[in-house]
């Protein structure tokens, strides 16, 4: 989707140092797709707990020092 935006030169220019990114273009997907991905992370933390036929942390990490 082609869209036209301003955005201030010094924070595009942090954005693809940050993101490492050659182009505008890459650091700014780069920058949503980071943010979409933090977003996605703190609904899944919500949900932490919240079911009870899930196996614990402890648990989970003892079968591991078992296999």
């Amino acid at each position: 989707m082609k869209t036209t935006v301003d955005i201030p030169d010094d924070e595009l220019k942090d954005a693809m140092r940050f993101t490492r990114a050659r182009t505008k273009r890459q650091a700014i997907v780069t920058a949503i797709a980071e943010f979409n991905r933090r977003r996605r992370m703190a609904e899944l933390a919500k949900l932490a707990g919240t079911c009870p036929d899930l196996m614990t942390v402890e648990a989970l990490q003892q079968m591991r020092r078992r296999a």
